[in-house]
């Protein structure tokens, strides 16, 4: 997304946007003795209502792309939308406390999304409750973290910070106070075509999404072990209309080097050998598609130039690690001696002594998680792995670096957020999971317990950083606006605890429907269901903890190698690292459905009689992606759920194109599927890439409509 340009308006001071001259003041739209109202069950209930759904869908989003909802604009502008609808209008506090409280979801999703799939992935025990008090202990203890710094950076740093993300949002909540409700008629309907269109797909079949050259072109290049994919679904197509032609093409160059360039010449290479002995795996390439070809070899590549961009990322910040180590500190000290009480309404923060008793409280509940999970890891023959002292122990060493680590960590993502909107939690995360897994070895943990608490501190500390950086981000807004920050406190818990719920309920879901790992047809061996369930950073952090802790010698640490040299060139030659390196481990036909998106917002934006309508249109793209993504989300949650044997496998009703039946494999029920012909011949396909050609002027005809009641709003005409 283009950074957000600060907006010109009547009910917002002249001084928001700059820095305070010598003795200049700042004063809120909303003065600190208006009383109007910010708190009421309006506001939190739409709040938590924006938790759950948002949620779900940045969850569903992550697993299944890699990228996550942006789920703050979104919910700012149901928030104006709704509110309208009331017989008493919403007030622009209230506005503010449904985006501070629904801002929960991306952030606890990102903490999750991250790691917890690791654990599936490398074939670990987890329970729910795991990944709830992971999320929510994490969660809070970045709460109270970022609290003490928050008169530093949005009042102290008043015009000195750009703030791209709380500018965004903070112009579609001035704006809204006096624009009509158009733009949450767009996301809605865009909500209703995601959804259609996705369980058209996921859980009615009456076409297939699942577009491949070797099918639509007759086999064309197939030999030669060359296709193109590409998933034509609404969530992937939302995607890439919001992220923009740019970062689109520079991810699906990385997908071009790893399909079309690297897959097609190991084969060449390899054809001739009859049996490569590789990381403990033995393989016939002359026997392997282009998809298992990729898997084996040039994913591994990718994860290397995802981790080592991340380390780089990290480093290229040193200043602001060093000056946030500081400043953490200094906060602290600031913040036992600061008189809240005495403060005006508008700076008024929770008591120093309770957001001290939040962070020991939480701390001492990583260090109880901790023991916990240690107590109950099964060893050989079925018995506890670990006693009582030593499962203390690890909890001990546990709760100290996870704390250590996320206060550090804490002011590097605020700090991050603040200057360049991009909170840098996957490289810092990586960081934290290396760290707790050295330190885990260092007192004789390691093998099965050792990388399920590694990797539990890892999602404790990962949502904490995603939250501290959002969270500064709530702050800013408040401030602009004249919010209560002790209101956005204190309600952020309840965000951070139904957020925390709703991914401990759609994480085990997608596994359950999807699994994230499925067994190679090729090789037999088990590996990441990349097509369906990438989670790219959670591949990223299992294969790293795996490596360490339980099997080194079998780790494709050569081509991890090649990966973090391939980063090091995009580095020297300008590329964004991060882009070009997930392009080359996400599948595709993954990435070539988010570039399919993106040309259809570049062309919308090019039509329009004035550049007046262009950029009108052109600021539909957000609302229309978010609305086809959450819409796809949500509804793809619900067919995973038709998906699960448990549940009675209810798709085998529903479907067309795809028969589904329930078969008994020692004991346990099974969802067995056989796709009809046509459904997966040229047939489904042809009419798949129809669909997706129908989407793009469905899009380009709700950017018209958006356009239009925008201008209308302005007085203008189209």
């Amino acid at each position: 997304m283009e950074e957000s340009k600060p907006l010109k308006s009547k009910l917002l001071p002249s001084n928001a946007y700059r820095k305070l001259e010598p003795g200049e003041v700042y004063e809120p739209v909303v003065a600190a003795d208006d009383l109007r109202p910010e708190v009421t069950l309006w506001s939190i209930g739409l709040g938590v209502a924006m938790v759950v759904v948002f949620t779900a869908a940045c969850s569903y989003m992550a697993l299944r792309a890699g990228n996550a909802i942006e789920a703050s604009i979104p919910i700012a502008i149901l928030a104006i939308f709704f509110g309208k609808l009331r017989a008493m209008k919403s007030t622009i506090l209230e506005n503010v406390m449904v985006q501070s409280v629904g801002q929960a979801a991306g952030v606890v999703a990102a903490g999750a999304t991250f790691v917890v799939p690791a654990m599936y992935i490398n074939q670990l025990d987890v329970f729910w409750w795991q990944i709830f008090l992971a999320c929510f202990i994490g969660g809070s203890l970045g709460v109270v973290l970022i609290i003490p710094l928050r008169k530093y950076f949005v009042a102290d740093l008043h015009g000195e910070l750009p703030f791209p993300e709380a500018t965004a949002i903070n112009n579609i909540l001035i704006t809204g106070e006096s624009s009509g409700g158009g733009a949450g008629k767009i996301l809605l309907i865009a909500f209703a075509v995601g959804a259609l269109f996705d369980f058209s797909i996921e859980a009615l079949h009456l076409w297939n999404a699942n577009l491949s050259s070797s099918t639509l072109l007759g086999g064309i290049g197939g030999d030669l072990r060359i296709e193109v994919q590409l998933t034509a679904i609404a969530a992937l197509f939302g995607l890439g209309y919001i992220i923009g032609i740019r970062y689109a093409s520079i991810i699906a160059s990385g997908s071009v080097l790893a399909m079309l360039v690297m897959v097609p010449a190991i084969y060449l290479f390899g054809k001739e050998i009859d049996s490569l002995a590789f990381a403990g795996t033995t393989y016939n390439i002359a026997d392997m598609n282009a998809t298992a070809i990729f898997g084996a070899f040039v994913k591994p590549i990718g994860i290397g130039a995802i981790a080592v961009s991340g380390i780089i990322g990290i480093l290229r910040m040193w200043k602001i690690v060093a000056s946030s180590v500081t400043l953490g500190f200094k906060g602290f000290s600031k913040a036992a001696a600061d008189s809240e009480e005495t403060a005006k309404r508008t700076q008024r923060d929770m008591p120093a002594k309770n957001v001290l008793l939040i962070q020991l409280v939480a701390t001492l509940g990583m260090g109880a998680l901790f023991f916990i999970v240690a107590m109950i890891t099964p060893g050989e023959g079925g018995m506890a792995a670990y006693g009582f002292a030593a499962s203390l122990k690890f909890g001990l060493v546990g709760m100290v670096v996870g704390f250590l680590l996320s206060f550090l960590f804490t002011p590097v993502a605020a700090q991050a957020i603040a200057i360049v909107g991009v909170n840098p939690v996957s490289g810092m995360t990586l960081i934290t999971v290396v760290l707790a897994i050295g330190c885990m070895i260092l007192i004789g943990l390691a093998g099965t317990a050792g990388m399920i608490i590694a990797l539990i501190i890892g999602t404790a500390v990962c949502t904490a950083l995603s939250t501290s950086g959002a969270l500064i981000t709530d702050f800013k807004i408040g401030y602009w606006l004249g919010s209560t920050p002790r209101n956005q406190e204190r309600w952020k818990f309840l965000g951070m605890l139904v957020a925390a719920l709703v991914v401990a309920a759609v994480i085990p879901l997608m596994d359950s429907a999807y699994h994230f790992v499925i067994e190679d047809p090729v090789t037999h061996a088990l590996v990441s269901n990349e097509r369906v369930l990438p989670a790219p950073q959670a591949n990223m952090i299992a294969a790293v903890s795996k490596g360490l802790m339980s099997d080194p010698a079998n780790q494709p640490w050569l081509l991890y190698g090649l990966g973090g040299v391939v980063a090091l060139m995009l580095l020297m030659s300008g590329v964004p690292m991060l882009a070009f390196a997930l392009g080359m481990y996400l599948p595709i036909s993954i990435n070539s459905a988010v570039l399919a998106g993106a040309v259809a917002a570049w062309l919308v934006a090019k039509t329009g009689g004035s550049e007046e309508v262009r950029e009108a249109r052109a600021e539909q793209g957000i609302l229309i992606a978010s609305g086809l993504m959450a819409g796809a989300a949500i509804f793809g949650l619900i067919s995973a759920a038709l998906r699960v044997p448990k549940f009675g496998a209810l798709m085998q009703h529903v479907s067309v194109g795809v028969d589904f039946w329930l078969e008994d494999v020692g004991g346990t029920a099974v969802l067995e599927e056989h796709a009809h012909a046509w459904w997966e011949g040229f047939q489904g396909q042809a009419i798949g890439l129809v669909m997706l050609l129908l989407l793009a002027v469905v899009s380009f005809l709700l950017a018209r409509l958006g356009a239009r009641w925008y201008l209308d709003a302005q007085g203008n005409d189209e």
